[in-house]
């Protein structure tokens, strides 16, 4: 589905992702893993074409940057980390907001019955149809998120892009997220890659990791295969007695 090669980009000439490579494909749930500031959001920019880029970067073996908004829309969807909305839509409009690529050419084009339909069934499938009608600024941010999450799939995408979408979130809204995530990538023809902070809920969600450092890809490959001791070493610290710690603190609350 998506074929990324040798891809480097930055900002303002300084390059902050080089020489990077992975492929997505269906079925696939990838987790890109790495510190603060070794280029995960900027890949994730480039792979949606918000930011210019180099090297390989293929969909379904077309170009990706031959193609239009509103193409690429309709294949890739950005679900971002929860923000503030800036304007009081309702529920049912954030949502119908999905399928804006869909739609038929012309200032005057209108959502149809179909557009309708699947941002409708989007919303009973998160279980948002009854709020369909609150303006989304009276929503809490595990409920927002929710509803961005609707609007993602009302996009019918074949690949979907997280960048931090469990932050702010408490615990039933992470695990929520993850499964309905999990679910959606289990249709035919889906994946998902996504950059998460929480390295439990990372490997939750996935199948296959991609480490970054600096950068550059350090570790490429099934989660099962992903080194403790690489970990340490790329976040700078102890991960395994970090995990152990935290393992100890439920066992001691009898969890």
């Amino acid at each position: 589905m998506l074929k990324v090669e040798k891809l480097s980009c930055g900002y303002g000439g300084k390059p902050v992702v080089r020489e990077l490579s992975f492929t997505l494909s269906p079925g696939q749930r990838l987790v890109i893993l790495g510190p603060n500031g070794c280029g995960k959001t900027t890949l994730l920019r480039a792979v949606t074409g918000i930011l210019p880029s180099t090297g390989l970067l293929e969909l379904d073996g077309r170009d990706l940057r031959s193609l239009s908004a509103r193409e690429r829309g309709k294949k890739i969807a950005l679900l971002p980390q929860m923000s503030p909305p800036g304007f009081s839509f309702t529920v049912w409009e954030t949502v119908l907001m999905g399928r804006y690529p869909h739609l038929g050419r012309g200032i005057f084009a209108a959502p149809s019955a179909g557009d309708r339909q699947v941002a409708e069934d989007c919303l009973k499938k998160l279980e948002l149809w009854p709020e369909r009608d609150r303006p989304i600024t009276e929503l809490s941010g595990g409920q927002l998120q929710r509803v961005l999450l609707a609007r993602t799939f009302a996009q019918t995408p074949e690949i979907i892009l997280l960048d931090e979408p469990s932050s702010h979130l408490d615990l039933k809204y992470q695990a929520e997220l993850v499964e309905a995530l999990k679910s959606w990538t289990a249709g035919s023809g889906r994946a998902a890659a996504g950059v998460f902070h929480d390295l439990d809920l990372a490997l939750s969600f996935a199948d296959t990791v991609l480490l970054m450092d600096r950068g550059q890809a350090v570790y490429l490959g099934d989660v099962k295969g992903l080194d403790p001791a690489l970990l340490s070493r790329v976040f700078e610290m102890d991960v395994p007695a970090y995990m152990r710690a935290s393992r100890e603190r439920w066992e001691q609350l009898g969890g």
